[in-house]
């Protein structure tokens, strides 16, 4: 019932982190060009800002981890937001009438504050910790999160109150003459009601709207519209006999008279965010502080350069002087002036000796080697995020001669930095073609200290780092000999769930090679792992068994898994396990039943009722189960036979009687089974 449970919950588990990624695909599939509404800048940023947490989903789906308990606030979230933007995305193809949407202002920008209050609130409960998702993830989601909440606070609408309460007016009051011509000319210029295209537009879909409704209009809300649309309609005309009929919206600024309408473009507002706060400009450069504030380069170096060591928003003293580039930032806003048919910022041009990707490069690497630990750690910092992106970033890194570098800096007193160049390193034998340039540059020492001392992250990371170098054979031996293995042991007892499923698998590989079985066991790899196989959670089930059955084959391993009582657990498992549980028990169990103690094992497992779940296994199990089903019932009925025959000489076979009976006929069923068995495989 239990177990039903727990699959149970797990299925549901794996259902919600499904769910949030289709809820992220969905809402990325919604075209841009569908918000063409009045309310489009809003809507686009609300579509852009939630598309910006898909890694987070993939994070989620990648780790394959338990779900956060707040993780349904969430997904509940992410439905209204997404039912929002279709609503919307709907109404922009049906009746996009800008009156229509201007009249409508109040409940359009009630339901937008909801979704967002909603969004803020269900990221506010995520516990970073407990989703244990990457380092970068994490700073993205906080970005969309505080993004977010100053689009809650501030809630700006380019309609002004009493442009709205004109608008109102007007509207209420169809049949009023004299209306002031500045309050017609404030509300065609908000509006974007300025050229005989636009007019035309807004008809058609008034025209739209009355054909939507069958003709019915009891409140006579499209008529009122339509005497509305005339009136700006004549103002505009009045103002400029010969209106432009391009469809490019603009803006009339009359002098002083309303004689002289002169017409330039709309300015799109920039995102608070997207300014530097010093310069108060659209950022091309953004760059991190050490408090967590963003600053155009320039502007920041400026500071800084004048003498001031303190962050210009908090006043907080800096702990250093590196930054960082915020390649997220700079990545939002190139996307939104795309959005907005705007070129992207270019950054400031390097000087000529950084004019080349290689350049960078080099300059990168003078600062890994400098004595400022400001610097070793702002650098390690920029190469651990080129070296994740693509697999060219890693090739040039590795051949400008950085790896060396990074080597030095695992060594680092700064935590920090200490990550940063083992995460760098990872990244990099991602490549085939960098392991050995890691491999020759002796870095494996290093990543064994950050393994000991490092903070967890760092743990984490150079765990993943033996993983990958130990894909290649020969270097098992090397990284053997270097201490890993108990390292990595330790990590898998204390270490997250992340880090003890890279301290699993990292294992698994090292001993592959035999010489590194007998460290891993006299490390106590044994008993922990026993302690994952009995875990109610079962959530590093799989690794545990795969770490058993490979040290099975080695002598003290199987010794110390007989004296952790492993038996019931085996059997358990062959009866109720996963196809490949199932197949790692039962060949661990054929290596205890081997050899001077086998009979003993033999004898155990008869008693917790192995021959049903091995007979079942024989038959419906895996190539490599059934083989291992066929020996064990071999042994099995070998191990019968004798206990019939000793138990003849004991007591004559004329005093068996039932139990006799039982062991012939089992031994003759065994038998049959075995032969059959053979056929099959």
């Amino acid at each position: 019932m239990e177990e039903e449970e727990e699959e149970k919950r797990q299925q549901e588990e794996d259902e919600e982190r499904k769910e949030l990624a289709a809820l992220l695909q969905e809402t990325a599939a919604i075209p841009p060009m569908y918000f063409r509404n009045w309310y489009g800048k809003k809507l686009q940023a609300l579509s852009r800002r939630i598309k910006l947490l898909h890694p987070l989903a993939d994070d989620l789906l990648e780790l394959d981890q338990p779900t956060h308990p707040h993780l349904q606030p969430l997904l509940s979230a992410l439905h209204h937001a997404n039912l929002f933007l279709r609503s919307a995305s709907a109404s922009s193809a049906s009746h996009a009438s800008k009156i229509f949407l201007a009249l409508d202002r109040d409940h359009f920008l009630k339901r937008h504050q909801q979704v967002l209050s909603h969004l803020v609130d269900s990221l506010a409960a995520l516990s970073f910790d407990q989703l244990r998702i990457s380092h970068e993830v994490r700073e993205q989601v906080d970005l969309v999160h505080s993004q977010l909440k100053r689009a809650l606070h501030q809630n700006s609408d380019t309609l002004s109150e009493d442009l709205h309460h004109h608008l109102l007016s007007i509207y209420n009051n169809p049949y009023q003459s004299n209306l002031d011509p500045q309050i017609l000319h404030a509300l065609a210029n908000q509006l974007h009601l300025v050229t005989i295209s636009d007019l035309k537009q807004e008809s058609l879909a008034m025209h739209d709207m009355v054909v939507s409704t069958g003709g019915n209009d009891p409140d006579e809300t499209i008529e009122k519209m339509s005497m509305l649309l005339k009136k700006i309609k004549d103002f505009v005309q009045t103002q400029n006999p010969v209106i432009d009929t391009v469809s490019t919206p603009k803006f009339l600024f009359p002098d002083a008279n309303m004689n002289s309408p002169v017409s330039i473009p709309i300015p799109i507002p920039i995102p608070d965010e997207f300014r530097c706060p010093i310069s108060l400009e659209l950022m091309q450069d953004p760059v991190i502080v050490s408090t967590g504030q963003t600053y155009e380069r320039i502007c920041i170096e400026k500071w800084l350069a004048s003498g001031h060591d303190t962050c210009p928003i908090t006043q907080q003293r800096l702990a250093h002087r590196s930054l960082t580039t915020n390649y997220v930032l700079r990545s939002l806003i190139t996307q939104w002036c795309e959005a907005n048919g705007l070129d992207p910022p270019k950054r400031p041009s390097p000087p000529a000796s950084l004019s080349s990707p290689r350049a960078d490069l080099d300059a990168l690497l003078v600062k890994l080697s400098s004595s400022d630990p400001e610097d070793q750690h702002s650098a390690a910092g920029e190469i651990r995020l080129l070296a994740k992106r693509n697999a060219a970033n890693r090739l040039a890194i590795a051949q400008t001669g950085a790896v060396p570098l990074l080597k030095d800096l695992l060594f680092s007193s700064d935590l920090r930095t200490q990550e940063h160049a083992v995460t760098a390193l990872l990244n990099l034998s991602i490549c085939e073609e960098n392991k050995t340039g890691i491999m020759a540059s002796g870095c494996v020492p290093g990543v064994v200290h950050v393994l000991k001392t490092g903070n967890m992250e760092a743990r984490e990371n150079a765990a993943a780092t033996l993983f990958s170098l130990s894909i290649v054979d020969e270097y098992k031996v090397t990284i053997g000999a270097t201490g890993a293995i108990p390292a990595l042991v330790s990590l898998l007892s204390e270490g997250t769930h992340r880090g003890k499923k890279d301290a699993a698998t990292a294992l698994f590989n090292l001993c592959i090679y035999q010489g590194n079985k007998g460290k891993a066991v006299r490390a106590g790899v044994v008993p922990l792992v026993m302690g994952l196989v009995t875990d109610p959670v079962g959530s590093m089930i799989d690794e545990a068994m795969a770490i058993l059955a490979i040290l099975a084959s080695h002598p003290e391993g199987k010794m110390a898994i007989g004296t952790a009582e492993a038996v019931p657990v085996l059997v358990d498992t062959v009866r109720s396990g996963s196809s490949r549980n199932r197949e790692n028990a039962a060949a661990v169990l054929v290596h205890l039943c081997n050899g001077e103690e086998g009979e003993r094992f033999l004898g155990w497992a008869d008693e917790c009722g192995l021959l049903g779940p091995i007979r079942e296994l024989a038959v419906n199990g895996t190539d490599r189960g059934k083989r291992k089903a066929v020996i064990l019932l071999e042994k099995m009925s070998r191990f019968l036979v004798q206990k019939q025959e000793e138990s003849s000489q004991e007591t004559g076979a004329g005093r068996l009687g039932l139990g006799f009976g039982r062991g012939t006929g089992l031994v003759q069923e065994l038998v049959e089974q075995l032969s059959q068995a053979h056929e099959d495989i």
